[in-house]
């Protein structure tokens, strides 16, 4: 398909549960402006490519960047010296048993140099509904017994959408983070998505492909 170069009006959300097409974004990948954080809504989203991130005062705001940053499980890069702490036993793995402590924690971590999630109380209710619902999963990571690390996403059953991670102690996100990799690919999931660049994502093997592509992989299943 042909890229779209047109410039579109900002897209402004209704109660209808509808978006525009995602070449509608700007440049900077917004595609529309309000709406609501319902679980329906958000799952369209998700399954079309679309994300919400927005400040605390600002209207919600869907986010479609052209292009996407994404890691194939096979492609997950480990170093020697991360090796030996995923064969150790300085952490240990849970999935889903602690979810609403790892958004909390998700919220709190400062994000130096990436777009990230600004987790606002609105966002934690919907995304605590979707785990409810058992779309949104969480991996925690956990060093003499205390929470240490972990992440939170929507898991669309071949793709996972990363929405945020975080790590008390060093290393403690990335072991959760190869770990969802490593597990996703036994499963034959196509992709995790990462949303935006940032240079430590792309130090675990993720990469940029063009929105079109990712948006091929996401309706490879619909």
């Amino acid at each position: 398909m042909k890229k779209d170069s047109g410039h579109h009006p900002l897209f402004f959300v209704t109660e209808r549960l509808e978006f525009p097409p995602v070449e509608h974004a700007n440049e900077e990948g917004l595609l529309a402006v309000g709406g609501d954080l319902t679980s329906e809504r958000l799952l369209l989203a998700y399954k079309n490519g679309i994300f919400p991130w927005f400040n605390e005062d600002s209207l919600i705001l869907w986010w479609s960047p052209d292009p996407r940053m994404v890691l194939f499980p096979n492609k997950i890069k480990v170093s020697k010296s991360m090796r030996k702490i995923l064969e150790g036993n300085q952490f240990k793995l849970t999935k889903n048993t602690q979810f609403e402590a790892v958004i909390d924690q998700c919220a709190q971590s400062p994000r130096k140099d990436q777009m990230g999630t600004w987790i606002t109380q609105s966002m934690k209710k919907a995304y605590v509904k979707l785990h409810k619902l058992g779309i949104a999963k969480s991996y925690e990571v956990w060093e003499d017994d205390e929470l240490v690390g972990g992440l939170y996403g929507i898991d669309l059953g071949h793709v996972f959408c990363g929405e945020s991670m975080f790590s008390k102690v060093s290393n403690a996100s990335k072991f959760a983070f190869i770990k969802l990799a490593e597990e996703l690919g036994e499963k034959q999931y196509s992709l995790i998505d990462c949303q935006v660049y940032t240079p430590h994502l792309e130090s675990l093997g993720a990469e940029e492909i063009p929105r079109e592509d990712f948006i091929k992989i996401l309706n490879s299943q619909k």
